[in-house]
């Protein structure tokens, strides 16, 4: 499902556009981000960041609910109109308990797409543990990885490179979630998925950080969406240009000076 970005609905709870289930909170197109001068980070990046679009706190932190709505509420550190109209925050925690309403108390296969997704892989899969001791469930959880590689500075190019992949028996008959940090037109995915679906698993869904709102989407995008955003190339939380930026906590937007400083 397309989701109409103009303002009146910049901070809905959405559908994903690929199932039909609610989805990711929406950022308005317009939204700018925070002040740097509000936020810690590597002094080295100073010149090579225009702000902070999605402070760390926002994906990680768990806010109860007053809208009614399934959804968390922005503490009052995170004003209405501060964040482009958003009022209202999905993270990671939600979406561990989404999947392990889905799932229930079947073992599940992790396959973390590197190098991007790690870090949400590895917060998203600690907070399912949690879901668990909380529930008194067991869900064995066993965690894999894959590379993939399609960015050349911030473009996305027309080869697809799958590293680590060449033996992924173990998902044969299994439930497997597929965690990405981010998704834009979803070609990476619909071939990740073709690949995956060759091992027969049971079952397989995508959990994506981030999606893209951009014109062009020929494939498939995630069953679970954590924020909808405006096609920006943002860095950070694991997030790279040309193997920088990984080491911010918060997602940000790359500047003119750093696109330029780490082009290859």
């Amino acid at each position: 499902m397309r989701v109409n970005s103009s303002s009146d609905r910049a901070s809905e709870c959405v559908p994903s556009r690929a199932t039909g289930m609610e989805g990711g909170i929406v950022i308005k197109d317009d939204w700018p981000g925070y002040s740097l001068e509000l936020f810690t980070y590597p002094e080295h990046y100073r010149e090579d960041i225009e702000s902070v679009y999605i402070p760390h706190g926002v994906i990680m932190d768990r806010f109860s609910t007053s809208c009614g709505k399934e959804c968390w509420c922005v503490p009052h550190f995170y004003q209405p109109g501060r964040l482009g109209g958003l009022q209202e925050v999905i993270e990671t925690e939600r979406l561990a308990r989404h999947i392990m309403d889905d799932i229930g108390d079947h073992d599940m296969v992790v396959l973390c797409v590197l190098k991007g997704g790690y870090k949400f892989c590895s917060d998203l899969v600690e907070f399912i543990k949690v879901q668990c001791r909380n529930s008194n469930k067991h869900l064995e959880t066993r965690v894999e990885f894959i590379r993939l590689k399609s960015y050349l500075n911030d473009q996305s190019t027309e080869d697809l490179h799958i590293i680590g992949s060449q033996d992924l028996s173990v998902l044969r008959g299994k439930n497997v979630l597929i965690v990405e940090a981010i998704v834009d037109t979803g070609k990476t995915m619909k071939a990740l998925l073709k690949h995956v679906e060759a091992f027969e698993p049971k079952m397989v869904k995508v959990a994506g950080l981030l999606v893209k709102r951009v014109s062009n989407v020929v494939g498939s995008l995630p069953d679970y969406v954590g924020f909808e955003i405006p096609n920006r190339f943002v860095v950070g939380y694991a997030l790279d240009y040309n193997e920088y930026f990984r080491d911010l906590n918060h997602i940000c937007v790359i500047s003119e000076i750093g696109k330029v400083k780490y082009k290859i």
